[in-house]
Order: C-alpha cells, then sequence, then structure tokens
C-alpha cells in the first residue's frame, strides 16, 4: 500500500519536521496564539495561550474564550472567517479576566483542512489604567461641579466670612499699630483700648495732655487704624505759625488777597480733603481762627482768603492742647461752641509722673533705640539709676526722659550706663532721696519692680494726704493729679481719710 512506502513515510517525516519547526516557533513568540478549526474545536494553544486561559485544546472555543450571549454570533472569528469576512483591524474583547486585543487570519493545517488562527496580545494593565483614568476624570468633574454649585450656593456666606476676615485683618493692624505705645500702665492700657473704639469713626478728637506726653503719637496711632489710613494726613501746629499765616495756610487764597498773592493757592484742608489733618497747640489760635474752624467742623465748607466762595471739604481733625480748653472758654478767651464741637470724643493723656511703672518701659524702649541709632553697644542699665529715674518728677514727661537717656547712650564709654552719664534737671537728685532709694535698693530680689513703685505711690501718698490734714481735694491739687484718680489709688492701696490724720 502506499501508506507503508518508503515515500509515504519520507513525507510523514517532513510533515511532522515542518509541524515541530512550526510548533517550535509558536511556543516561542511573546503574544498568545491559538489555532481553532471550522467546527469550533481548539486545535492548538501555544505555551503563552495555556498560561493565560489554561489547557483548552480539543474543546469548543465558544464555551471558554466567547461565550458572553450573543458576542460569539457577532465576534467569534470563526463564524466571521467562515462567513467570508476579512478580519484586518486589531479587534479588543475580554475574556474571563484578561483584556486582549486579537487578529484572525484563516490558516490551512496539513492535512488540507481550514484553521483559524488567533494572535492575542494582553492589554489588561492598559485598560485598567483608562479605566481608572476615565473614573478619576468623572469624580474631579463630579467634584468640581459640586464644589462649583457649593461655591454657588454659598455665595453670600462667601462674602459675609470675606468681610470678617478683612474686619479681623484690620484690626489686628490695629492692635499692632497700638502696641507702638509704650507702657503697660492701666492708663496706657486705657488709652490704647480708646483709639481701637473710636479709630475707625470719622468723629472729631480732642487729644489733651501736658508738654512731651505722646499726643502726636496717639494722633498718628488714630490716623494709622481709621479708614482713612490710606488717605492724605496733614500735621500743623498752630502755635508756629503767625495767625495771618495759619489762615491763609489753612483755607487758601485768592490771587491778589494780599501782597505776594500772585495766583490762586489752594490750602491745607483742600490739600488733604478725604484725609486727616492733625491741629497741634489748638488752644492757640485766635478769635478770628476759632470762627473759621468752626464753619469747617459744622458745615465741612471754607472760604479762601480773600473770596467768598465756599468750597466742601470731607476732612477728620484731630486736635491736640496742653493747655485747659474749659478754663479758656470760662476767661472768655476760647469759643464754646468750638470747643464742644473740638471735644466729642477726648483722649487725656496722664503725665509721666501719674504712670510711674511707665518709666521702665520707656527707659528700655529709648536705650534700644539710641544705642542702634549711635551704634553702642549698651546692654546693662545699673538698679540704682532707675531709682533715681522713678523719683525725678519728670515735667517734660517722655519727652524729657528720652532726652536724657539719647544723651546718656550717647555719653556711655563702655557697655554700661553710669551715673555721670545721668543728668536729670539743674538739681539732680538730693542726699536724702539717695537715703530712701538705698532703702528701697535692699529690697532688690524679695520684691518685683512693680510692687516696689506701688509701695513708694502709696508712701507719697500717704505723707501728702497726712500733710493736708486728710484732705483729699488739698492732696490731689498738690500732687497734680484729679481727684477721682486719687481717691482710685486710695482704694487700690486701702487708704482712707481716717487712716492718716
Amino acid at each position: 500500500m502506499e501508506a507503508t512506502t518508503p515515500e509515504f513515510f519520507n513525507r510523514k517525516r517532513e510533515v511532522d519536521r515542518l509541524a515541530d519547526n512550526w510548533t517550535a516557533l509558536l511556543d516561542n513568540m511573546l503574544e498568545m496564539v491559538i489555532l481553532i478549526r471550522q467546527d469550533y474545536i481548539i486545535e492548538y494553544m501555544n505555551s503563552n495561550a495555556i498560561s493565560a486561559f489554561g489547557d483548552l485544546r480539543n474543546k469548543e472555543c465558544h464555551k471558554y474564550l466567547f461565550s458572553a450571549g450573543d458576542r460569539c454570533q457577532v465576534n467569534c472569528p470563526v463564524k466571521q472567517i467562515a462567513a467570508g469576512a476579512k478580519q484586518t483591524e486589531v479587534q479588543e474583547t475580554k475574556i474571563g479576566d484578561f483584556y486582549v486585543e486579537y487578529t484572525s487570519v484563516p490558516f490551512r493545517g496539513y492535512l488540507g483542512d481550514t484553521l483559524v488562527m488567533l494572535v492575542m496580545r494582553d492589554i489588561t494593565e492598559r485598560i485598567q489604567q483608562e479605566l481608572e483614568l476615565i473614573a478619576f476624570h468623572e469624580n474631579l468633574e463630579k467634584t468640581l461641579q459640586w464644589k462649583i454649585t457649593e461655591l454657588k450656593e454659598t455665595e453670600k456666606i462667601q462674602e459675609q466670612l470675606f468681610q470678617q476676615i478683612n474686619v479681623l485683618k484690620r484690626k489686628l493692624q490695629r492692635k499692632s499699630y497700638t502696641d507702638d505705645m509704650i507702657g503697660s500702665s492701666r492708663e496706657m492700657s486705657d488709652i490704647r483700648n480708646m483709639i481701637d473704639q473710636v479709630a475707625k469713626s470719622d468723629a472729631t478728637i480732642l487729644i489733651t495732655g501736658e508738654s512731651g506726653t505722646g499726643k502726636e503719637l496717639v494722633a498718628n496711632l488714630i490716623q494709622k487704624c481709621s479708614n482713612r489710613s490710606d488717605k492724605p494726613f496733614l500735621k500743623v501746629n498752630c502755635n508756629a505759625i503767625n495767625d495771618s499765616l495759619l489762615e491763609s495756610d489753612l483755607f487758601g487764597y485768592e490771587k491778589g488777597a494780599f501782597t505776594g498773592a500772585i495766583s490762586r493757592q489752594k490750602g491745607k484742608f483742600e490739600i488733604v480733603n478725604d484725609g486727616t489733618i492733625f491741629l497741634d497747640e489748638i488752644g492757640d489760635i485766635s478769635p478770628r481762627m476759632q470762627a473759621a474752624l468752626l464753619r469747617v467742623l459744622q458745615n465741612g465748607e471754607i472760604i479762601r482768603v480773600g473770596g467768598n466762595k465756599a468750597f466742601t471739604v470731607d476732612v477728620r481733625i484731630i486736635a491736640a492742647t496742653n493747655v485747659d480748653l474749659a478754663q479758656m472758654v470760662q476767661e472768655g478767651k476760647f469759643r464754646l461752641d468750638l470747643y464742644y464741637r473740638l471735644n466729642i470724643i477726648n483722649i487725656d493723656i496722664p503725665p509721666l509722673r501719674e504712670r510711674r511703672e511707665d518709666i521702665v518701659d520707656l527707659v528700655t524702649h529709648f536705650v534700644k533705640r539710641y544705642r542702634q541709632a549711635f551704634k553702642k553697644n549698651i546692654d546693662f542699665l545699673p538698679d540704682s539709676i532707675i531709682g533715681r529715674l522713678l523719683l525725678h518728677e519728670w515735667p517734660g514727661n517722655a519727652r524729657e526722659l528720652e532726652n536724657v537717656i539719647q544723651r546718656a547712650v550717647l555719653m556711655a564709654k563702655n557697655s554700661m550706663i553710669t551715673e555721670r552719664d545721668i543728668i536729670i534737671g539743674d538739681k539732680g537728685i538730693t542726699s536724702s532721696s539717695y537715703d530712701y532709694l538705698n532703702q528701697v535698693c535692699v529690697q532688690f530680689g524679695q520684691k518685683s519692680l512693680k510692687e516696689l513703685i506701688s509701695n513708694f505711690e502709696k508712701e507719697v501718698i500717704v505723707k501728702c494726704l497726712k500733710k493736708n490734714e486728710a484732705n483729699v481735694l488739698e492732696a490731689a491739687s498738690e500732687l497734680k493729679v484729679g481727684k477721682t484718680a486719687l481717691y482710685s489709688k486710695m482704694k487700690r492701696y486701702g487708704l482712707n481719710t481716717k487712716m492718716v490724720k
């Protein structure tokens, strides 16, 4: 028979050799290769395909590979090729837990039968990344949409919050400005609180106090903390300018109003419109200027010197004086109506002798300022010098203290300010004062500075009351403090008039 002839065996060996070669070739491919017969039976799977799907040889493909309902009828490559369809495009599908892309081509076997060869590539990782990216975009879009909706719904709340933040920011800014005021006494704390309360209003403010107490500093802080802080701010010392020049300086003048008026000139009130003007030494202005200033305070109007037309201005006025305006009103030297207009809010700065606990704070501040200005390495101030400074009455107040410390820092030769560097007034300190100071120095380390100052103040009040036979009014007059202030200090130290008679 032909099947037993040598030629037959030669052909069979050649077919087997070719089959082995194809099998070796397909097993070495990175892709998954599957051969499917026309009856949908899986004829062959290379090693990568077996690793992925298990050994499905001699099993029906549509039960294991294309089993998603009608998906077999539509996507099964065997049916499509059998129907004459040509698959030239790469297809994608899911088989079990795998996402694959595949191509399918007709393939004729060695026995002349028609097969379909599937060449697959695992794209599971890529598909998962794409799905995650799609999910991320969808979540992002949903989140953004939700945020937009939320912002639209809470627009008023957001606006209110923004305003609150601005209010808080302004308040903190005001606090930082008022921290520029040196002193830890109750009086200075009250002034800080007053500035914080009145600065935002446009009310006229009158600052009173002795020379050197810091009236200009308070005016500066009020302007910085006000709603006009970004607007013009001018300062005028009413005592330093001739009365006729002061009027033209404040209100301006028309051309030809006086000799030398060669052109129209705006005054400070027009220049500082929408801003703030600080009128220092307001008690020294003339009756004519008082009337002109009253017109500004009442109607917000000015008239240039030599003119007859009124101009409206919007200017916040802060005034200051070291004289008793109420007394001047009684003496007929100051208009009562102007006094009422100026004195809507009064900030009175007590003299330094009434708040001695601030002296140490001020000394520390001035030493820091001038050691930097003079490039001096001053880092020590003896307690004996602090005692001298606490005993002085300081008629020039903080300005006098600043001058004393400025000179001391300048004259100091080493890192310490010595007794010879401190010059206070013309007479200095008496020997009896030094005796008392020595008694105080013995208590160093036992009592705080505040306690030492309080004891000293209490002793002064007791001695003054005894001298005046417990007459509080006369004692207050000698100590140059208000009667109410003296009663407050007596209450603080547990004193009454019966104890000192």
